[in-house]
């Protein structure tokens, strides 16, 4: 046994050997390509820097967002079936929402809290478009149900986040009966004379815009967002025609009236703190 190869040299290339590098210190921006440092990123709310993208965000993150510091709670939701139909495609149902939810941490595509927005309270529900989609089945119109109720008995305005790819599929007619469902809940907030509010994030579509999304007394859409109901590529093909420019965009929307704004991710928060105050009247008391 040679002790300068087998024992020397190893301990000298432990003492020089260079230490790894995570491989998460930097982000590619899906839109201009630029390569961003991870603090950067975090500390601009996930927009690139470069071009402005708004790059997707989680539940934890909006809410993190939109709430003042550490004054939210979120609610323990109420439980519903997990596989209703026993559904399988490629693999069971109940193995998906339990592969998402181990990712996530989240019991189903929705979370809902209730806190103060530069201090004025409201109630927030928040769709995860990384569990499953963000599609909506029992578990998201049972959620949507009870914030409705939570905003009515403490009088707060509601305020969503949408991020969908529409209905659940694996819950058949039952994640379809959940479109006049959420109806019925945003109905309950205006019959209380409490705002609604509702901020488009990318994705929103399908089931989802074509019920709840689209009935806020403020419509509000992050830069960029694709909201529509159909995808553009099936639109062209049934109507045979090539469609505008940023079709199904943020920006197209507001130019053609479909919702009142388009806000940076950056002055979201000030935004929906001055929109609460104007139309629960607590920001003229706060003023005066």
């Amino acid at each position: 046994m040679n002790w300068l190869t087998e024992y020397v040299r190893p301990k000298i290339r432990t003492l020089f050997a260079r230490s790894s590098v995570p491989d998460n210190l930097w982000h590619q921006c899906p839109s201009c390509q630029q390569m961003i440092f991870h603090r950067d990123l975090t500390a601009n709310r996930k927009v690139c820097q470069h071009c402005g993208h708004h790059m997707r965000a989680t539940s934890a993150e909006r809410l993190e967002w939109t709430f003042d510091e550490n004054a939210f709670t979120r609610i323990e939701l109420p439980k519903t079936h997990s596989d209703p139909l026993k559904f399988r495609d490629t693999k069971r149902y109940a193995d998906r929402l339990k592969e998402a939810r181990d990712k996530v941490h989240t019991d189903d595509a929705i979370t809902v809290a209730h806190g103060t927005i530069g201090g004025h309270k409201a109630v927030v529900a928040v769709m995860e478009f990384n569990f499953i989609g963000g599609s909506m089945g029992a578990a998201v119109g049972d959620a949507l149900v009870a914030a409705a109720r939570l905003a009515v008995l403490q009088n707060v305005p509601l305020i969503v986040f949408t991020a969908s790819g529409g209905a659940r599929m694996q819950e058949g007619a039952i994640s379809l009966m959940q479109m006049p469902r959420t109806v019925i809940a945003t109905q309950l907030v205006k019959d209380a004379g409490l705002p609604f509010i509702v901020v488009l994030t990318d994705p929103t579509t399908g089931g989802v815009t074509a019920s709840f999304a689209m009935l806020g007394d403020i419509q509000i859409a992050e830069p960029g967002a694709m909201i529509g109901f159909a995808g553009a590529r099936v639109i062209e093909q049934t109507v045979r025609e090539k469609l505008p420019e940023g079709f199904q965009r943020a920006e197209y929307l507001l130019a053609h009236g479909i919702i009142d704004m388009v806000v940076k991710r950056t002055d979201m928060q000030s935004t929906l703190a001055r929109i609460v105050g104007l139309l629960t009247g607590s920001g003229q008391a706060a003023a005066a």
